[in-house]
């Protein structure tokens, strides 16, 4: 058994050592975290989540907090306000796919029957609970998994935009809804620990 130690990535920055230690992969229990995953992943599309990462409060600030009720709102003009930002990652399809998930999201919340449904909705992607996905340098973390593809397919579906398999993946992994730390890392039983506990 290999000595304990945190997932290799941590050792890019402390930025991201921080978010691995305290936030990545632990189930999550509320709807409206997810969707800043969510949108925190659109953005990542083409770049390392450090990237980011860095701009998290930055996009916290311009993008409402994150609340889907008020982003489904933005319209052209808040857009080009928002293009000329430099605290963000200035992309106009991201910005409009934002808008466009945010009213893609309060649809399905509608279609599922409230705000409640919505991280059942999810969790139905990885069979009701959070997958233990064992990863060892002999399985390593793949782009994505069948999992992914079919939650993609369907948000695609149900009218999102830039949710491929790989950015679902990132979602779930990040949702801790698929349990990636390596089996090494400390980190990997404390969020297994919280899945049993049955928090989402």
């Amino acid at each position: 058994m290999p000595a304990a130690a945190p997932c290799p990535w941590t050792e890019q920055s402390e930025l991201l050592r921080a978010f691995h230690d305290h936030e990545w992969g632990e189930p999550v229990a509320e709807a409206g975290i997810l969707f800043e995953y969510l949108v925190l992943h659109t953005f990542q599309i083409g770049f390392d989540f450090p990237v980011v990462l860095r701009r998290r409060e930055a996009f916290r600030e311009v993008l409402a907090n994150f609340d889907p009720d008020q982003l489904a709102r933005f319209g052209e003009n808040q857009i080009e306000e928002l293009l000329q930002d430099a605290r963000i990652l200035r992309n106009r399809r991201k910005l409009l796919a934002t808008v466009q998930n945010a009213q893609a999201w309060l649809r399905l919340r509608r279609e599922l029957g409230g705000e409640e449904q919505l991280l059942p909705f999810f969790y139905g992607f990885v069979g009701g609970r959070p997958v233990n996905a064992g990863r060892s340098p002999a399985n390593p973390v793949p782009l994505f998994v069948p999992e992914s593809e079919a939650l993609s397919k369907e948000l695609k579906r149900r009218g999102f935009s830039m949710t491929g398999p790989a950015t679902c993946y990132n979602i779930l992994q990040t949702a801790g809804m698929v349990n990636d730390h390596l089996l090494s890392c400390p980190r990997h039983a404390e969020c297994q620990t919280l899945a049993t506990q049955g928090i989402f």
